[in-house]
Order: C-alpha cells, then structure tokens, then sequence
C-alpha cells in the first residue's frame, strides 16, 4: 500500500499547455485549408480568363475575315475616301489585308494596302530618286528649301542607311536586300522620299457602327457586350462545319443593321396645341405679375378694336353710301 501511495504521489501532474497546442493545431489547419481554396480559386480564374481569350480572338478573327471580304470599301472609305476609291477601279487590282499586331492581348486590327501587278513591276516617282547630286535640279532644290533644310534631309538620309544598310537600289544585292528595302519604302514618309503605306490600325472612329464589327471590337477593347452581339454569341462562337456556314457567320458580322429612328415631334406646333400646354415648373411671382400685365393690356387692345369696329359699322348704317 505504502509503494502504490508513492508511487501516486510521483506522478508528474498534466500542464496547461495541451490546450494551446490544440489551439495552434486547428489554426495551421486552417491556415492550409484557406491556401488550398485560395489555389483552387486561382485555377478556376485563370481557366476563366483563358477561355474569355479564346471566344474574344474567335470573335476578332471572326471581325478579320469579314472585314477583308465583305466590308473593305465601306471601312477604308472612313479611313481615306481617296484610297477607298482605288478599290473601285478595276485597273489599279488593289487588294486590303488586315492583321492583328500589338505585344498585349487583345491585340488591335492593322490594315495595309497592296497593289497587285501580276509580276510586271511599278514604279513610284519619287524626288529623292530623280534628283542626283550632278544635276542642276538638286543645286535648285537646295536654294528652294534653303540650306538648313537641305542638311537635316541629307543626315536624315545618311542616318537611315546606317541603321538598316539598305535604302537605295543600288544596294540591293539579294532579294532578302530587295524585301527589305520594299518593306524600308512602305515605312518611310512620301515627304522622305518613301510609299507612306504602312500597317494602319483599325480604330472604333473606322469602323460603321450599323455593323456587329463595331460592337465586336468595342467588346474586345471595354469589356462591355452589346445586346445584339450577346444574342449572336452562341452561333459565332461554334466551329463551322462547312463553307456555307462560314460564310453565313461572317455575313451576320458585317451585316448593316437599320438604326432605329425615335419618332420625332414637329418644332411647329399647332396653335392649339400650343395653347394646351402646361407650363413646366413653377414661376416666381415677378413673373406671374408681368404676365398678368401683358394679358390685362392684350384684352384692353382686344376691346377697344371691337368697339371701333362697332362705331364704323353703325356709321355705315347711318349714312350709307348711294
């Protein structure tokens, strides 16, 4: 008995600390369920925002090929009626491609213009290439733009040649040199000597708001979806199985649609109806006193025309003419 009752008395009695470790335990549980749901949130998110990307490049491709095909004149008319009307001709074969561009996503719509000669060349007349140096005509050029301007466009020049190596024919010797000194002339201004037809983007003031274009790009751009592009949606966004589907998708993207006219009052009322209007608001009582003047003065004029009236009708009676 004596041994069990030491033995109880040795024991080490339980510390206070079981609780706070519980305390912890259940706080690192949390902790790693939240980081589990905050990773699954992420991954739902990040499916999300892939999939918003892929129906808003099928919607701009969708934007890309029917305005190559079907709304090219009306597009580039906005852009420059001039260039618009050499699509008209027949004899100039002009053709308008349209790509994306830009190092963010959406990317933006740019448009450049070809001229299809079919394998027998052009030529541009341009000032930098008529005028050489032996001429006369340069000696006359420098005294026309003086001699300040003249510098500025001769380092201009030499700058240019330093950066990209080919700017003249004479330095053609490969036809990567040829590409790139096709592609140096579209970039350069006609005022350096070069085409000015660059890659142009495409902007919303471009583009006819009649058309689902507009809302597509909008869409692309401000996050903001039209309600006729909402109801079209699920159609433009199905993969085409044949080339008559395609098509259809493409016309309903550059179909015009009829803006509707709100019915419109005429700014010429009747006198009637004029009459019948309620005034809008309250007056002050300045107003509503010179009102009244203006009506008091109106009768008195009113009844002193209908009483002379009155006196030269009974004048007329009394003395009639024979």
């Amino acid at each position: 008995m004596s041994h069990s009752s030491n033995a109880a008395d040795t024991r080490i009695p339980k510390s206070d600390n079981q609780q706070p470790r519980k305390g912890h335990k259940a706080h690192f549980l949390n902790v790693a369920k939240a980081k589990r749901l905050e990773i699954s949130a992420r991954k739902i998110q990040k499916s999300w925002f892939t999939y918003m990307d892929k129906v808003i490049f099928q919607l701009l491709k969708h934007t890309v090929c029917a305005a190559e095909h079907y709304v090219t004149y009306e597009i580039l008319k906005k852009v420059s009626p001039l260039e618009a009307e050499l699509i008209k001709d027949p004899s100039m074969k002009c053709k308008v491609r349209f790509r994306f561009s830009g190092e963010r996503f959406p990317p933006f719509i740019v448009f450049k213009i070809f001229l299809h000669t079919e394998g027998r060349g052009y030529k541009y007349f341009s000032g930098k290439n008529l005028l050489q140096p032996s001429n006369e005509a340069m000696v006359d050029a420098c005294k026309i733009m003086g001699k300040k301007k003249f510098y500025q466009q001769i380092m201009e020049d030499e700058h240019i040649f330093q950066k990209f190596k080919v700017t003249d024919h004479v330095d053609i010797v490969t036809m990567q040199d040829y590409m790139q000194y096709s592609s140096l002339l579209d970039e350069t201004p006609a005022s350096s000597g070069g085409r000015n037809n660059h890659w142009r983007r495409l902007n919303l003031e471009n583009i006819p708001r009649t058309m689902m274009i507009y809302d597509i790009v909008d869409y692309a751009e401000s996050g903001v979806i039209s309600n006729r592009l909402q109801k079209e949606m699920k159609y433009l966004l199905r993969r085409p199985r044949t080339e008559e589907m395609r098509q259809h998708q493409l016309k309903i993207v550059s179909q015009v649609r009829c803006p509707s006219f709100a019915i419109m009052q005429p700014l010429l009322q009747p006198y009637q109806q004029q009459s019948e209007m309620k005034p809008l608001g309250r007056r002050s009582k300045q107003a509503r006193m010179k009102v009244e003047k203006m009506r008091k003065a109106y009768k008195m004029t009113k009844n002193m025309n209908a009483s002379e009236c009155k006196e030269t009708r009974d004048n007329h009676h009394l003395y009639p003419f024979f």
